[in-house]
């Protein structure tokens, strides 16, 4: 399904397509609210687009999108690409200092944003910042800074047809988006990505998986990401499905309701999502049953058993859910086993930010696909393994297609680092490749942590053991002086039920006695080398990135505070 023409590969060549062949369909919009059609969704871009030109914008300006999700978002986003000008997202969650670093790092001339993000503005800096509009057309502070509401921008501007310029052509390989990563070791690196890096996932995707015009996705991720653009907002519009927005990440109650008028054929999702779902309402009915509890020690118990669960839970996803997509960080191999017995059409995908994003996930139907793998390559992309370990085989995982990054802005020492002449990417990830052909994600090689034997341990598997117990929410494991401890925050929810009751001393020593208790159950499932010395209850949640894995930079040498 890749078009010939360098244009075929360009942003403005999927909405251009699709607007012809899908105009009256439903193509956007918030849930549970009318969307907009692909004809509207395009008129208004073109609009849009006539307003930027009028305010200055041309082919590589730059313009930042600092605001949750909605339709108002994709149409600013495809407004700014359709001038050959580059889209700065800006992720939401992102702290003040973080949010003016970028802004004035890329020199950025227009920021869309709405009302939760603009006091993040008042403080900037405004040397390059031409104009501020609000895309929920919030009233900015007068005195504190000049704000356009979007309706009042786009009537303002871009009626005069004798004052609208041709657009500037744009190729596959020109600039589309700069986005920042939010890894997880601290320093965040501008990522440039291209037209064609942003569109080959969708068309590798669309090549393998069967999406009907009309079909509804349902957006709960933040779209200012790589995974949820390209997957969750690029693949259905080429297919001609819509694309409904939930606005801020739904509890699991919002997150039905929402599944019950929208009937999601597709929707992705990080692990934590389906961890929450499985943890919060599949183990405490087992868990409350000591005849389903001792059926589901059995294999063929257990798979009758999450079978059941799992119509329940598609009915909870609307009934007609096809495609769960699963990545961004590492899915607990207990949950995934869950998703596989209990029946539900899930895919686990492995990429970042600088491959925009998947090299690997599915492909569907693929009964080769082992579980705790990531899947096969993604067509059109290559995967390797470099300098792998002779005995175990584990290796820095490469990749390399037209999804990989043209580089990082403005550091080309980082770049030469991470990619290479002939457009390999390093991932600073270590897996293997099984003779399937799955890739096998081991870990991060910065989170490797060498033992005073020389043995290397990686903590992920020792968290998803720890992550598996109901009670838990997170954990980390770090080395500190030679040892691994691990630090614990709860689900006090659950802490609150097996406690009720009791006196804060007494409930104090119950988690202290999961905790021990855990201690002993993981290290009797572990290597020597992998056994932890200490558990420690954490009184709050870590910080995170955008698809929720831990900053452990932040907590090296075991520093944490409880």
């Amino acid at each position: 399904m890749t078009p010939s023409a360098d244009v075929g590969m360009t942003l403005n060549y999927v909405l251009d397509s699709s607007c012809e062949k899908f105009g009256e369909q439903p193509a956007i919009g918030m849930a549970m609210e009318k969307p907009l059609t692909y004809n509207e969704l395009h008129e208004r871009v073109i609009t849009l687009a006539h307003c930027l030109q009028q305010s200055g914008i041309r082919k590589d300006s730059r313009v930042a999108l600092l605001a949750e999700n909605s339709h108002f978002w994709a149409m600013a986003y495809f407004a700014v690409i359709r001038l050959g000008a580059v889209a700065v997202p800006i992720l939401p969650d992102l702290p003040e200092a973080d949010v003016h670093h970028i802004l004035t790092e890329m020199k950025v001339e227009i920021v869309f944003t709405s009302q939760r993000q603009i006091e993040k503005l008042y403080e900037l800096n405004q040397k390059f910042l031409k104009q501020v509009v609000t895309l929920d057309d919030t009233p900015g502070v007068a005195d504190l800074m000049n704000v356009t509401a979007l309706s009042e921008y786009m009537t303002g501007q871009g009626e005069d047809d004798q004052k609208k310029e041709p657009f500037a052509e744009v190729q596959e390989d020109d600039l589309a988006s700069i986005l920042y990563t939010s890894g997880t070791s601290g320093y965040s690196k501008a990522v440039m990505l291209s037209h064609k890096n942003l569109t080959s996932n969708a068309y590798s995707a669309a090549s393998m998986i069967k999406i009907e015009p009309g079909s509804a996705f349902l957006s709960i991720l933040p779209v200012s990401h790589a995974y949820e653009f390209t997957l969750g907002l690029v693949l259905p519009l080429l297919k001609g499905a819509r694309v409904a927005y939930a606005g801020r990440t739904p509890t699991p109650a919002i997150l039905q309701k929402l599944c019950q008028h929208e009937r999601p054929y597709g929707m992705f999702a990080v692990p934590l999502v389906m961890e929450k779902i499985y943890k919060k309402r599949v183990l405490p009915n087992i868990n409350a049953s000591r005849p389903l509890s001792l059926v589901c020690k059995f294999s063929l118990g257990r798979k009758l058993i999450y079978k059941k669960i799992g119509a329940k839970l598609l009915d909870f996803f609307g009934g007609n859910l096809q495609l769960l997509g699963i990545g961004g960080a590492a899915l607990n191999p207990e949950v995934e086993q869950f998703l596989l017995d209990a029946g539900l059409p899930y895919l686990v995908g492995y990429g970042l930010s600088e491959s925009a994003p998947l090299l690997s996930g599915g492909p569907p139907g693929d009964k080769t696909i082992a579980v705790g793998s990531a899947g096969k390559p993604l067509p059109g992309v290559e995967i390797r393994i470099d300098n792998p370990d002779p005995e175990t085989g584990v290796g820095e995982i490469m990749g390399r297609g037209p999804n990989v990054m043209h580089g990082y802005f403005n550091d080309p020492e980082s770049t030469a680092k991470t990619l290479s002449e002939d457009g390999w990417l390093a991932t600073g990830d270590l897996g293997i490749v099984d003779e399937a052909g799955n890739l096998h994600v081991r870990g991060r090689s910065k989170n490797v942590i060498v033992m005073a034997n020389g043995e290397n341990v990686y903590p992920e598997p020792i968290e998803h053991k720890m992550n598996a117990y109901s009670w838990v929410v997170e954990v980390l494991v770090v080395e500190n002086n030679g040892r691994l401890d691990a630090w614990i925050y709860p689900d006090y929810e659950v802490i609150d039920e097996q406690t009720a009751g009791k006196t804060s001393r007494e409930r104090q020593a119950h988690i202290a006695e999961l905790l021990e208790s855990m201690r002993v159950e993981v290290n009797s499932k572990v290597s020597t080398s992998s056994r932890v010395a200490r558990i420690s209850e954490r009184r709050e949640p870590f910080i995170k990135t955008a698809t929720h894995k831990i900053k452990r930079y932040l907590y090296d040498g075991g520093a944490m505070v409880s």
